[in-house]
Order: C-alpha cells, then sequence, then structure tokens
C-alpha cells in the first residue's frame, strides 16, 4: 500500500466516525429532545418526563460520552495507520 492509498484509507476511517458520532449527536439533540419528545415523555425519569430530561440533562451526558468516544476511536485510528502522536 503506498502513501496516497494510506492517506485515503485514512481519511475515509476518520470521516466514517465522524459521521457516526454526527448522527448520533444529532438524534439525541434534536430527535430525542424536541422530535420525539411527546412520545418519551410517557416515560418518567427521576420525575420528570423523559424528553424534558433529555433536552435538558441527558444530552449534556451524551455528549461528554461522544466525545470520550471519539478520542478513544479516533486514537486507534491513527494507531491503525501509523499517524499517532508520540
Amino acid at each position: 500500500m503506498n502513501s496516497q492509498d494510506n492517506a485515503n484509507a485514512y481519511w475515509k476511517a476518520t470521516l466514517g466516525l465522524l459521521t457516526k458520532v454526527l448522527i448520533i449527536w444529532a438524534l439525541v439533540s434534536y430527535g430525542a429532545g424536541i422530535l420525539f419528545a411527546p412520545m418519551l415523555n410517557s416515560i418518567q425519569l427521576g420525575g420528570y418526563p423523559l424528553g424534558f430530561w433529555f433536552a435538558q440533562q441527558g444530552s449534556i451526558y451524551i455528549f461528554i460520552a461522544l466525545i470520550f468516544y471519539y478520542a478513544s476511536a479516533m486514537g486507534k485510528i491513527d494507531r491503525k495507520f501509523g499517524v499517532q502522536e508520540d
């Protein structure tokens, strides 16, 4: 595999990870907090409707988890393609 093929494969893996993270981010922030809130509100979490909880607190927890997941997965991709920081 030459360096151009390696660079293209690295970029494809990076964009794939970024796409997955952004889809989860959109579903949680816009989907659970706004679009699916009426359906989720039938479920109570800590005495509050689940749709409200996602809009106010749940999305923040998911975003923090996504940051850690992205950093970990990006580190694995970097090591796989030999571009990790030392």
